[in-house]
């Protein structure tokens, strides 16, 4: 059974929203989902390329106003 969190990373500047994500992943057990929040603009493109190299699924990445929003799935 899979799980969903949320992790908090408005404020934070690169490269802090992709190593909180890291650590909050390995905290996860395969499948399990992570919605990150983040108003570093860098983010935008070093979420999705950190799941990409990493083997996790980006399952959604939304604009908000003054960030974004990323719902990630961990992968094995």
């Amino acid at each position: 059974m899979s799980s969903a969190t949320q992790l908090d990373l408005k404020g934070l500047k690169c490269p802090l929203p992709v190593l909180k994500t890291r650590k909050a992943l390995t905290r996860l057990n395969a499948g399990d989902r992570l919605t990150v929040l983040t108003t570093d603009p860098m983010a935008e493109i070093d979420i999705p390329h950190f799941c990409s190299e990493n083997g996790h699924e980006l399952l959604e990445a939304e604009r908000l106003d003054g960030g974004h929003r990323f719902v990630l799935a961990k992968g094995a």
